[in-house]
């Protein structure tokens, strides 16, 4: 397990509340590979962006799970959305890891290419795709860190959790780093 210097542990903030209402350079969609907007965070996302980003996301074509996409932000105070799919979380003998590190270093690799300054993650996968709430956190909170650490690319990052429960397991993980 690799220790991170307190510089990039203190670009990491948690925050429970809604992913929408923040106002970074991109928030990430948990989205579904049809881009198409769904349940969860995705739709909320889509209905508050508005029907721009459904056109936008049409002329994509879809995304699979561990890419990532970047559109307009329309309606949103964010300036763009990074669209990723999670895995479906099958048991964990499927390379449901791998596929949400590479949501979370793709996601970031767009931050660096776009030269953002701040994104918000939601707890990708942890919803109906069912990934363990305290697993997908390490996966999440680990990659990141380690892609500033690799790249020397900074950026405030924000974890914006609808629930409590990741909100705490979130809190006590990065915590738990410094």
């Amino acid at each position: 397990m690799a220790s991170y210097p307190p510089k990039l542990i203190d670009r990491l903030f948690v925050r429970r509340g809604d992913i929408t209402l923040e106002r970074v350079d991109a928030i990430v969609n948990a989205a579904n590979p049809s881009l198409l907007g769904g349940g969860g965070v995705d739709g909320a996302i889509h209905r508050a962006a508005g029907p721009g980003l459904l056109d936008e996301c049409r002329r994509i074509g879809g995304c699979n799970p561990g890419e990532a996409r970047i559109t307009g932000a329309y309606n949103l105070s964010a300036r763009h959305i990074i669209h990723t799919p999670g895995p479906v979380y099958r048991g964990g003998s499927s390379g449901e890891r791998e596929i949400l590190r590479a949501s979370y270093a793709n996601s970031m690799t767009l931050v660096k290419e776009y030269s953002l300054r701040s994104v918000a993650f939601p707890a990708i996968s942890t919803g109906v795709y069912g990934y363990p709430a305290a697993d997908a956190c390490e996966v999440a909170v680990r990659t990141v860190l380690d892609f500033m650490l690799d790249t020397g690319y900074l950026a405030d990052v924000y974890f914006i959790l609808y629930d409590s429960i990741n909100y705490t397991i979130y809190n006590n993980f990065i915590e738990s780093l410094r």
